[in-house]
């Protein structure tokens, strides 16, 4: 790891425990510089703005959840239904606990949700990637329907969006919302399973469901 790799990631774990205590908006990054032992000035080397202090940090835990999740889809010793269960189970506890323990977090995803749309565009689409590749897999098992897999993954998104970012949504514990998430997913795959009597199949866009 080089001087700068390593210099960003001090800026970063600075921010991080700052943020913790403090919050978002009350941070400032002459504070993280601080923190850092290090000049304001220098501290714009390597970012531009608070805010991109704040992506890179979401930027870095969502690339090691998605590895995590990429994970669970490769268990072949899984069903693939289970696989899918799992994967949406995992992002609703992970972050549930994330922002439980870190309420002041929260700040972060709700200004970049609000500044940065974009980056949550990216990461679900890196999502889609695995899901698509499980409903394939499970379609050319028998067990799913065929159609445009990266649709499919894209409505089961939508579907369960409340579920990624829970306490961004509501207020309700985490038993309530897996209670919720299991009914969700429990009508999602109801409508995934193929069916013995008649060759279902997925629509390619909304359109076509429409025409």
């Amino acid at each position: 790891m080089d001087d700068k790799t390593n210099t960003r990631d001090r800026i970063l774990l600075a921010a991080m425990n700052r943020i913790k205590h403090y919050g978002y908006g009350k941070t400032t990054m002459a504070e993280i510089a601080s923190d850092c032992c290090m000049s304001p000035g220098n501290i714009y080397r390597f970012f531009e703005a608070k805010i991109d202090i704040a992506e890179a940090m979401a930027r870095k835990h969502y690339a090691e959840e998605q590895a995590e999740m990429a994970a669970l889809a490769r268990k072949k010793e899984w069903s693939v239904d289970r696989r899918l269960r799992e994967i949406f189970f995992k992002r609703l506890r992970d972050s549930f606990r994330i922002f439980e323990d870190n309420a002041k977090i929260l700040e972060v995803a709700e200004v970049l949700h609000r500044e940065r749309p974009l980056f949550a565009n990216e990461q679900l689409a890196l999502e889609r990637v695995f899901l698509s590749a499980l409903l394939e897999e499970g379609a050319k098992a028998g067990l799913f329907v065929e159609g445009d897999y990266a649709f499919m993954a894209e409505m089961m998104q939508c579907a369960t969006m409340k579920y990624g970012l829970p306490q961004l949504w509501s207020r309700l514990t985490l038993p309530k919302l897996e209670r919720e998430l299991g009914g969700v997913l429990d009508l999602l795959f109801c409508g995934l399973y193929a069916r013995a009597e008649e060759p279902a199949r997925v629509p390619r866009a909304r359109e076509e469901a429409l025409a």
